[in-house]
C-alpha cells in the first residue's frame, strides 16, 4: 500500500452519545477537520473535510462509500461498521475520479464469519446538559445599565429607582418581571439511549451478519405540562441492516445486503434557531412568560418566546431510508490464475414527510397595572385559534441507481507481486430535479512490488458527466505512486527487533470534479420571461416577454486538482506506529461566475467560466503506542495533527479590488474581513466633543457621530477618510485550519480507564450582530450578557475593556465588523472519559455469556477556551444557537457464547 491512507478500529467511534458518527471524527484520525456548530437533535451533523477545503466553487465534501456505493454516514450506528478508512492522496483516490477530488472515506458494514451463532448487546443510557450557555443579567441590572447610558449624557434615567427595587424584590412578578428567556424556554437536562444487538455467523456455504440499533434522544426545549401535546424537540432512531454471503458454487460468492433506518423527531413548529433568536432578542422586563391570572402577553409586533416553543403545537418529521446491495464474485482461477471478477448493483430511497398541528394563541399587551379588584388591566393584541390545525408535507426526498462492473488480477511471481483491477460503473441520482444527475466512468489500477521492498502503482479514471457539453463530458485523471520499505532490506535485518516498519512512499496524480454550484448545464444559453408589455385605452391587453438569461459557455469542463504527497510511516519494538504525510494540492478550473466583465459588454447576467484556482497545502501526522507492559496490565497511548492551509490565486476579482486592501486573492477561502481598531476615542481625539468634531490630524470616520469611547479604525489607505475602502483581511478563517487529538487507555486486570481530547485552532469569528452591545435598541430589544461591567464609561475610560461607550441608539461605528470584534475560536475538549469493569469469567460461564462489561462514561465534560461567552464551536456570532451538549452516561456491553 503506497497511497495515503489512514485506518481507525470502528469501535473508538463508539465514544460519543450523540446521534451523528460524525461528531466522532475530529482528533480521532489524521487529515480529517471536523467542527460541529449546532446540538439540536436531527440537526447536529459535524462538517467535516478531508485535509480542510480546497475549492471555493463547487462541492468540498467527501465522497463516502459505504460497501462500494456513495453514501451518508450520519445516521449509520458505529456497530454497523467492521473498517473504517480514509484516502487522501490522489493513489488512493484516482480510480473513483470525478467523484474523489475532496477525498474519500471508506465503510464496510460487518459481514458474517464461520461459526455458530454470536450474540452480542450494548446498552447504554446518558443524561444530558449543555456545555455552555449565554449568561445575561436581570431586569433590575438591564434597567440600571439603560439609566446609566442616559445618564453618561446628563440626563435623567427612564427607570425609576422604585420599579427597579421592585423588580429586585419580586414585588409583583406579573407587573415587574425578571425573565431570563432561555431558562423559560429551556430544561436543565435531557437524556439519551442507545441500545443494539448483532449476531454473527454462518457456515462454509452461508454466513450471516444482523446489526439492530435504537437511538433515542430528548431536547432541551421546554413544554407546557398542561396542554395535551407535547411539543419539546425529541428524537428516535430505528437502525437494520443484514448482510448475507452465499457460496452458491465453489467459485462463486453471491452477497445481499439490506440497511437503513426509520427517523420521527418532534418539535415545535417553527424553527428552533428562531426561538434562540427570539429568545435573545426579547428584554427580561417586559414582560412575563404568563400572567398569574393565565394570559399570555407579548409586546406588539414582538413575540414571546415561552408562548412560541409551547403553546404554538407540534410538528412531527418522519424519515426513512433504505439501502441495497446486490453482488456477485466470480473466481476465474479456472481459466486463468489469479483472475476474479465481480458485478454489483444497488438502489437506495430516502423519503421525509411531516404533519404540522400548530394554532396562535390570544396575545395580550402588557399589563399596565391592576384595578381596584387587584386585577391587571390587561387589552386584546389578536385572537388566535381554540384548537391545532392540521398541515401534511412532503418532499422527494431522493433515490439512487448504482452499477458497477469490475475485473481483478493477484498473481505472485517468485519476489515479483502483480495486481491489476479494471473497473466500470455508472450512477443515476434522482433528487426530484428537472432531470437526474447521472455519471458513468471506467476505471484501473496496476501495482507491482518486488520483495516487499519496491513498489510502484498507477491508477487511472476515466469518467463522465452529464454537465458538460458533448466533446466535453469525459476526463481522464491518472496518478502514480512509489514506496520503498526500508525495513525489508537485507541491510535491516539485525535491526528488525527495533524497527518493525520504515517506509518512504510518494503519490502524485489527477482528481476531478463535476459537482458544479450555481448553475447547471452551464453550456446551455438560457432564455428568462420578462414582466412583459401593456397597451390599450385601459392597458387591457398584455402579452409576456422573453430575454436572455444565462449565457452558454461550451467550453466548461471539469474542475481538476493535482494532488501531490510524500509520506513517512514509522514502526518502533513492534508496539509504536508513526505516520507523516506532507501533501500539496493544486486546484484549477474551479467553476464561478465572472467578476470583471464591464456591465458594457451586453450580458444580461454575468457568464459562468472554469477561471478559478485554489492552492492547499499542509501536514498530518499520528502516533499511537500499544505496549502489554505485564501480563495485568496493558496500554494504548494516540494522537493526531492535521494542519491544512489553502489560499486563493484566482478569482476575478473586479480590477477596483485587485492590490487593495479589500482583495480576497491571496488570502484563504472564508477569510474575514473587518476594520483594524486602534482602541478607543480619548477626550484628547477631538476639537470639539460636543459636537463630536475630531482633530484635523484624524482619520474623519464616516459610520455616524463618534464621541470619546468609540472604536477607532486605521486609515489603511491613507486618504484620510475611514470608509469602505479601509477594510482588510482580519484574523482567519471560521474553519478551523489545525485539528489535532491526544488519548490513552489503560487496562488492568477486569478494570479498564480511557480518555481523549481533542481540539482546533487558527479558528476566528467576529462577534456581534443586532443589538448585541447593551442599550443598542433604546431597551426595546437584545438581551445584556452579564459582562456588561467591563465596559467604557466615563468614570472608567479604559481601552482594555470589552464593550465601547454604550448608546441607546444602533451606534453604526461601534458595530463595525473588526479587530476589536475579532475572537479566536479555539479550544480544547475533553471529548471522552470512560471507566470500565468486566466482570471475571469463572462468574460468567454459568451464564453462557462470555464477556459482560459495564462502563461510565462522560462526553465534553471539560472544555477550556479563551473565548467564555458561549461555547466557541456553535456557529453563530451572538451564542443563541441549541447547544452542544454534554454528558453523563452508563451502559453495559454483552457478548454470548
Amino acid at each position: 500500500m503506497v497511497g495515503a491512507i489512514t485506518t481507525i478500529e470502528p469501535k473508538r467511534l463508539q465514544i460519543g452519545t450523540s446521534r451523528s458518527m460524525s461528531n466522532n471524527l475530529a482528533g480521532q484520525l489524521a487529515g480529517i477537520i471536523a467542527v460541529q456548530r449546532s446540538g439540536e437533535p436531527g440537526y447536529d451533523n459535524s462538517n467535516f473535510w478531508i485535509r480542510g477545503i480546497s475549492t471555493f466553487g463547487g462541492s468540498r465534501s467527501p465522497l463516502i462509500l459505504v460497501d462500494g456505493v456513495e453514501r451518508s454516514l450520519d445516521n449509520m450506528d458505529p456497530e454497523e461498521i467492521e473498517s473504517f478508512s480514509i484516502l487522501k492522496d490522489a493513489a488512493a483516490s484516482a480510480v473513483y475520479g470525478v467523484r474523489g477530488a475532496n477525498g474519500v472515506i471508506l465503510i464496510n458494514t460487518k459481514r458474517g464469519k464461520v461459526g455458530k451463532p454470536n450474540v452480542s448487546a450494548r446498552f447504554e443510557q446518558g443524561i444530558t446538559s449543555p456545555v455552555q450557555l449565554p449568561k445575561f443579567v436581570g431586569a433590575a441590572d438591564y434597567l440600571e445599565v439603560m439609566n446609566s447610558i442616559r445618564e453618561e449624557r446628563g440626563e435623567q434615567g427612564l427607570y425609576s429607582k422604585e420599579r427597579i427595587e421592585n423588580i429586585r424584590n419580586h414585588t409583583d412578578p406579573d407587573l415587574y418581571p425578571d425573565v431570563n428567556w432561555l431558562d423559560a424556554v429551556l430544561r436543565d437536562k435531557a437524556g439519551n439511549s442507545r441500545a443494539n444487538v448483532s449476531v454473527n455467523g454462518g457456515s462454509d456455504i452461508l454466513r450471516y451478519s444482523l446489526v439492530t440499533s435504537y437511538y433515542r434522544e430528548g431536547g432541551l426545549i421546554e413544554r407546557d405540562e398542561k396542554q395535551a401535546w407535547n411539543s419539546s424537540s425529541r428524537l428516535n432512531r430505528y437502525n437494520v441492516r443484514s448482510n448475507v454471503d452465499i457460496n452458491v458454487s465453489p467459485t462463486t460468492l453471491f452477497r445481499l445486503n439490506i440497511g437503513g433506518y426509520l427517523q420521527d423527531r418532534t418539535r415545535a413548529p417553527q424553527s428552533v434557531d428562531e426561538l434562540f433568536q427570539e429568545a435573545f432578542t426579547i428584554p427580561p422586563y417586559v414582560h412575563p412568560t404568563i400572567y398569574s391570572s393565565g394570559e399570555i402577553p407579548r409586546t406588539p409586533q414582538r413575540t414571546n418566546p415561552w408562548a412560541l416553543a409551547t403553546q404554538r403545537g407540534y410538528e412531527r418529521i418522519s424519515a426513512s431510508k433504505i439501502e441495497s446491495l446486490f453482488a456477485v464474485e466470480q473466481d476465474l482461477s479456472f481459466w486463468f490464475k489469479g483472475l476474479k471478477a465481480r458485478g454489483l448493483f444497488s438502489f437506495d430511497r430516502y423519503s421525509n414527510t411531516s404533519v404540522v398541528r400548530s394554532k396562535s394563541p390570544d396575545y395580550y399587551n402588557p399589563a399596565i397595572g391592576r384595578d381596584e379588584n387587584g386585577k391587571l388591566k390587561l387589552v386584546i393584541d389578536s385572537y388566535g385559534q381554540e384548537f391545532l390545525g392540521y398541515e401534511k408535507n412532503s418532499d422527494w426526498g431522493d433515490k439512487s441507481m448504482y452499477l458497477e462492473g469490475a475485473i481483478n488480477y493477484v498473481q505472485s511471481f517468485g519476489g515479483h507481486n502483480v495486481e491489476g483491477m479494471f473497473l466500470y460503473n455508472q450512477r443515476n441520482y434522482d433528487n426530484g430535479d428537472l432531470l437526474p444527475y447521472r455519471n458513468q466512468g471506467i476505471a484501473g489500477r496496476f501495482s507491482y512490488n518486488y520483495s516487499n521492498r519496491y513498489i510502484g502503482e498507477f491508477n487511472f479514471g476515466y469518467n463522465g458527466s452529464e454537465n458538460f457539453a458533448p466533446g466535453k463530458r469525459y476526463g481522464f485523471f491518472p496518478s502514480f505512486a512509489l514506496g520503498w520499505y526500508i525495513s525489508e532490506e537485507l541491510f535491516m535485518e539485525h535491526l528488525k527487533n527495533t524497527f518493525s516498519k520504515i517506509k518512504l512512499r510518494g503519490s502524485y496524480g489527477l482528481v476531478g470534479n463535476d459537482k458544479l454550484d450555481g448553475r447547471r448545464f452551464a453550456y446551455i444559453t438560457t432564455i428568462n420571461e420578462t414582466g412583459g408589455y401593456s397597451w390599450g385605452l385601459n392597458n387591457d391587453f398584455k402579452r409576456s416577454g422573453r430575454m436572455e438569461g444565462d449565457q452558454g459557455n461550451s467550453g466548461l469542463t471539469w474542475e481538476t486538482v493535482a494532488k501531490s504527497n510524500i509520506g513517512f510511516e514509522l514502526g518502533l519494538w513492534k508496539a509504536l506506529e508513526f505516520q507523516l504525510d506532507l501533501f500539496h494540492e493544486d486546484r484549477k478550473n474551479i467553476f464561478m461566475q465572472r467578476r470583471s466583465i464591464p456591465g458594457s459588454s451586453g450580458f444580461t447576467n454575468a457568464p459562468w467560466a472554469n477561471f478559478g484556482r485554489v492552492n492547499n497545502k499542509g501536514i498530518d501526522m499520528s502516533l499511537e503506542l500499544n505496549k502489554q507492559l505485564n501480563p495485568n496490565l496493558f496500554l494504548s497511548v494516540r494522537s493526531t495533527f492535521t494542519y491544512a492551509l489553502n489560499k486563493i490565486l484566482e478569482q476575478d476579482e473586479p480590477s477596483a479590488v485587485i492590490g487593495t486592501s479589500r482583495s480576497s486573492t491571496g488570502k484563504p477561502i472564508g477569510q474575514l474581513f473587518g476594520f483594524i481598531d486602534e482602541g478607543l476615542f480619548t477626550d484628547a481625539d477631538f476639537s470639539d466633543i460636543a459636537n463630536g468634531t475630531l482633530r484635523s490630524d484624524i482619520p474623519r470616520h464616516t459610520f455616524g457621530p463618534v464621541r470619546p469611547g468609540d472604536i477607532r479604525y486605521r486609515d489603511l489607505n491613507g486618504d484620510g477618510v475611514v470608509d469602505a475602502l479601509d477594510r482588510t483581511a482580519i484574523g482567519g478563517t471560521e474553519d478551523p485550519q489545525i485539528v489535532f487529538g491526544f488519548g490513552s487507555n489503560l487496562r488492568y486486570k477486569a478494570v479498564d480507564f480511557g480518555f481523549f481530547f481533542q481540539g482546533v485552532s487558527r479558528t476566528y469569528r467576529i462577534i456581534g450582530g443586532s443589538n448585541f452591545i447593551p442599550g443598542s435598541a433604546n431597551g426595546a430589544m437584545g438581551n445584556i450578557f452579564d459582562n456588561v461591567s467591563d465596559r467604557w464609561t466615563l468614570d472608567n475610560p479604559r481601552q482594555d475593556v470589552f464593550y465601547p461607550r454604550l448608546s441607546d441608539y444602533q451606534s453604526a461605528n461601534n458595530n463595525l465588523a473588526s479587530t476589536w470584534w475579532l475572537r479566536d475560536m479555539s479550544f480544547v475538549r475533553l471529548r471522552n472519559i470512560e471507566v470500565g469493569y468486566s466482570l471475571p469469567s469463572k462468574i460468567l460461564d454459568h451464564l453462557a455469556i462470555r464477556n459482560f462489561r459495564i462502563f461510565l462514561r462522560g462526553n465534553n465534560l471539560l472544555t477550556v477556551s479563551d473565548f467564555k461567552l458561549w461555547d466557541p464551536e456553535l456557529g453563530v456570532n451572538n451564542g443563541m444557537r441549541y447547544p452542544i451538549m454534554k454528558s453523563v452516561s452508563m451502559g453495559l456491553e454483552l457478548n454470548f457464547k
